[in-house]
């Protein structure tokens, strides 16, 4: 019976220790958090941001990062989908990055397979990623109307809750003479 005890007291305060771990607190991380502090935004070096412009192409990834449950607001990206289904898009800092703009660099590029196909009306919709972010670069085909374009991204969130958002906080404008401005439009 003592051992029955024992094992009980030893199962709760396991699972009351799994509970804790899963309700662990999401961390809101921002755009500039997935690139190194000397890294310049990509106001200071003019838009579009290319990896180019960058001594190490924008490959520096933050690893302090790995594996933490964030959450991060940005634009989404199709590159899978079946209709309005969509199940894996790039999430980018701003509208027009990647189709009708140079490719921001790899550190500003987040590949995310949602946990269930997400429903997207639009291309660049505004949405929050929430899931484990694990950085590592990989390669994807974008489809666009002149071609296939291949994308590096700096990091990948698998199996990411999707939500709708109003808006990205730290998004990046385009300048009123961009001939992709329209993006950055409200709908009415």
């Amino acid at each position: 019976m003592n051992n029955r005890l024992k094992s009980a007291a030893t199962l709760a305060v396991a699972l009351g220790l799994s509970i804790a771990t899963a309700s662990a607190e999401t961390a809101r991380i921002f755009w500039k958090d997935l690139r190194p502090a000397t890294q310049p935004a990509a106001e200071s070096v003019g838009l579009p941001m290319v990896a180019a412009r960058m001594p190490d192409r924008g490959e520096t990834l933050s690893v302090n990062l790995r594996d933490k449950a964030i959450q991060l607001a940005g634009y989404a990206l199709p590159l899978d989908r079946d209709g309005d289904l969509v199940y894996q898009f790039l999430l980018v800092p701003w509208t027009g990055a990647c189709s009708h703009m140079p490719t921001p660099p790899p550190n500003q590029i987040v590949l995310v397979t949602p946990a269930r196909p997400y429903r997207m009306s639009q291309a660049y919709q505004p949405v929050a990623v929430t899931g484990a972010l694990e950085p590592g670069m990989e390669k994807s085909q974008l489809f666009i109307l002149d071609g296939v374009s291949v994308i590096q991204s700096g990091y990948t969130v698998r199996k990411a809750e999707v939500t709708d958002v109003d808006g990205v906080p730290d998004t990046i404008t385009l300048p009123a003479n961009s001939p992709w401005s329209f993006l950055n439009k409200k709908k009415n």
